[in-house]
């Protein structure tokens, strides 16, 4: 009986042996292997070229900054690479698709301008009339204002409601339509093209190319945001925005409750303008232009609208108007794009300074 314990007990442990035996085998062939994460994937930088015969970047290939590797990334929000053809570096940049307020070639508020100079200043204009902010021999841009005074006021509060080009023999134009009330997801762009409505889909990057490739319209984002480029002549940034409840407020706009005031931001870039180039605009681009307003001043206002108004949105009418497109420019002429690398800073609406 003493044997037969002692032989049970013997079993037990062999037993008892073997399970922990087991378990550590199996432990050791569960331990988690430290796996190496994988190498971020380096984004393809895409390689652009200068198309344009006025460039002195003609057909060079460039690559875009690692920054923003893209021209047309997949998020509205990220900077885009854009190929400068008018620097005299040749370089790629990025940039917002979105018109700067602060940047030089700015239409925005009420309506504050920064010239090629890149100094601010004011126009002020009159409600429901039509003004020209460019005029060069072969690229015409007038503006529709709108606005409203409240009683007491000696003259109109108004903001850049449309804008009209005529390019050759080609015109184009775009609009904010009214809003009653604003909503960010309702599209409130209006397009034409010599004469004809033009439907663009709503959707990031949806684009519009004329029949001739001399114009394209992209949007920017789903609604409310484009980029206009006309070959060789302008580029065109545009937001369509409403007047908000604060700076109705701010101001003493005193905006209606059924009007939300839809008008454009806008930022232009130009490319081998005229050295006599007119417009309340387009001056500023002139070498020899000496600019009135002071920096520094809190709203510098610049008149001419006797100079620059025009009889409608497409008209070229104006005491100064230049544009002419039969006839042959100069190319001599032309000025190479200076002032589109201006670095602009500053806070607010005033108080900007810029440098080259």
């Amino acid at each position: 009986m003493k044997f037969f314990r002692v032989k049970t007990l013997l079993v037990i442990l062999c037993l008892l042996a073997m399970l922990e035996s087991m378990v550590t085998e199996a432990a050791s062939g569960n331990k988690v292997k430290r796996v190496k994460p994988p190498k971020p994937v380096k984004p393809v930088q895409e390689l652009l070229t200068c198309k344009s015969r006025k460039s002195k970047c003609f057909m060079k290939r460039i690559k875009c900054p690692i920054e923003c590797p893209k021209v047309k990334p997949k998020n509205p929000k990220d900077k885009a690479c854009f190929l400068d053809c008018y620097s005299p570096k040749c370089e790629a940049v990025c940039r917002s698709r979105k018109p700067n307020c602060n940047g030089p070639g700015a239409a925005c508020y009420d309506p504050r301008f920064i010239g090629g100079d890149g100094i601010v200043f004011y126009f002020h204009g009159r409600s429901n009339e039509h003004f020209t902010l460019l005029s060069d021999s072969d690229l015409q841009i007038n503006a529709r204002f709108i606005g409203l005074r409240p009683q007491g006021r000696t003259r109109d509060y108004t903001w850049i409601q449309a804008l009209g080009f005529k390019y050759g023999h080609h015109n184009f134009t775009l609009e904010a339509t009214r809003a009653e009330k604003w909503d960010d997801n309702v599209d409130h762009l209006k397009l034409s093209h010599d004469g004809t409505e033009l439907f663009v889909p709503e959707g990031h990057s949806s684009e519009w190319n004329s029949n001739e490739g001399d114009i394209q319209v992209e949007r920017t984002s789903t609604t409310n945001s484009i980029t206009v480029t006309i070959a060789d002549l302008a580029e065109v940034s545009v937001n369509v925005i409403q007047v908000s409840k604060a700076d109705s407020k701010i101001h003493n706009y005193q905006i209606p409750a059924n009007d939300s005031f839809a008008h454009l931001e806008v930022q232009f870039r130009f490319f081998g303008l005229s050295s006599n180039v007119e417009g309340i605009l387009g001056r500023t681009y002139r070498p020899d232009f000496e600019n009135p307003a002071k920096p520094g001043v809190a709203m510098p206002v610049i008149g001419g609208d006797d100079k620059y108004k025009t009889s409608s949105l497409l008209a070229t009418d104006c005491a100064l108007c230049l544009f002419s497109p039969d006839n042959t420019r100069d190319e001599h002429d032309s000025l190479t794009m200076k002032y589109g690398m201006l670095d602009c800073k500053g806070g607010g609406r005033n108080g900007i300074t810029c440098k080259k």
